[in-house]
């Protein structure tokens, strides 16, 4: 049993129907809906995507950008580039993919219901039942579902971690993030881009990339320091009065692309300390998966890859069961086991690039020297995207 029908969640009722499960997923959304904004996909995640035969299902929707530039939020300069599209792929076998998340959601979906994994929509979760043989699920306006595992893969406010591990909510990070889509056609000509660009200034950085095959402009604003008080769920009705206000002063071109969007919804970043043990992501036959094991700070582009690498190891680990090779409870603390540490490293840099790319004075300063003096070798990132 699946709790969350969003990327964790569809990957992972994929991953465990291809292993030879009957996967059910319950979400508690009535509809799945286009909400949703742009999402960056390593090698080492399209390569998943490819091993389940979904290549050519991304390669419809998304966009195969043929760099990336770091640039400065002040003055517009270059600081670092790194080159991906063919020069990525040649590296590491795998392309580098940015797409809407509505899209990879709707191809994640065709594929598990493929495998035949049917969702169950309007399904709230309000209590579970772990025991040593099973796991029962008390769902609101629908009774009762018993199954062999259950999967917490309902992202940061996590029911499922909340009822089971019965720890604290994740913390605020003091960042806010607001989030546009535009048109390219939309867009003067200066402003169209085909590839990622990342701009960096004190307490702020933005980044842009090309999504449904390049014709939309993704946009990603997250600011610091902002004092008054903002709300919980992502999808918020965002200002751009109050975003030109916390991003401080901008260089022209920055500038009339902040202007350009017709729109900002606010997302309000909020996150938890690395994982510290496989204890934190299984217990029994439960397990969590995604943002509601590891969420973490966007600034490394992981959140949806460590999800999509999460599902391939829970499915190759319930695939054991499948060959009598180990009972279910053993099966998830392997899966635990082989993600923890890998999920914590990517969740620590996740910080430490939010330091990094907000920094002030001396260290904005050698922050930008840096760039410029060592470009791919800071940006390329061979242990998390090679094979």
């Amino acid at each position: 049993m699946i709790v969350g029908g969003g990327m964790g969640g569809l990957a992972a009722a994929l991953a465990c129907a291809r292993a030879g499960w009957e996967a059910r997923v319950y979400e508690q959304a009535g509809a799945f809906s286009e909400v949703g904004a742009g999402i960056q996909l390593g090698p080492n995640s399209t390569r998943i995507l490819t091993e389940w035969g979904l290549d050519g299902a991304l390669a419809r929707v998304a966009a195969f950008p043929a760099r990336l530039r770091v640039r400065s939020a002040l003055d517009g300069a270059e600081l670092a580039q790194l080159r991906l599209g063919a020069d990525f792929t040649t590296r590491y076998g795998d392309p580098y993919a940015t797409v809407h998340r509505a899209d990879l959601q709707a191809l994640l979906l065709d594929a598990a219901r493929d495998n035949g994994v049917l969702p169950r929509l309007g399904c709230r979760v309000t209590a579970v039942f772990p025991s040593e043989e099973s796991v029962a699920l008390r769902i609101e306006s629908d009774g009762e579902a018993e199954g062999d595992a259950l999967v917490g893969a309902d992202g940061v406010w996590s029911d499922v971690r909340a009822q089971v591990w019965r720890d604290s909510a994740a913390a605020s990070t003091g960042h806010l993030a607001y989030r546009g889509l535009v048109a390219q056609q939309d867009l003067p000509a200066a402003l169209r881009s085909q590839e990622i660009t990342v701009w960096l200034g004190p307490r702020m950085h933005l980044v842009a990339y090309p999504v449904r095959g390049g014709d939309q402009l993704n946009v990603v604003a997250i600011v610091q320091g902002a004092t008054q008080e903002r709300p919980q769920h992502w999808n918020h009705a965002g200002n751009r009065t109050d975003l030109d206000a916390e991003m401080g002063q901008l260089c022209a071109s920055l500038r009339d692309l902040v202007h350009a969007m017709p729109g900002w919804r606010l997302w309000v970043l909020h996150a938890r300390a690395p994982v510290a043990s496989a204890d934190e992501m299984v217990r029994g036959r439960v397990v969590l998966l995604g943002d509601a094991a590891h969420p973490m700070r966007p600034y490394f582009a992981q959140g949806a890859g460590m999800a999509i690498e999460d599902a391939r190891e829970l499915g190759h680990s319930l695939s054991a069961v499948s060959h009598g090779e180990i009972d279910v409870p053993m099966a998830l603390r392997r899966y635990a086991f082989g993600r923890w540490q890998r999920c914590a490293r990517v969740q620590d840099l996740s910080r430490r690039n939010g330091r990094i790319f907000h920094a002030t004075g001396f260290a904005r300063w050698g922050r930008d020297l840096s760039l410029r003096l060592l470009g791919e070798r800071l940006l390329d990132q061979p242990w998390l995207y090679g094979r």
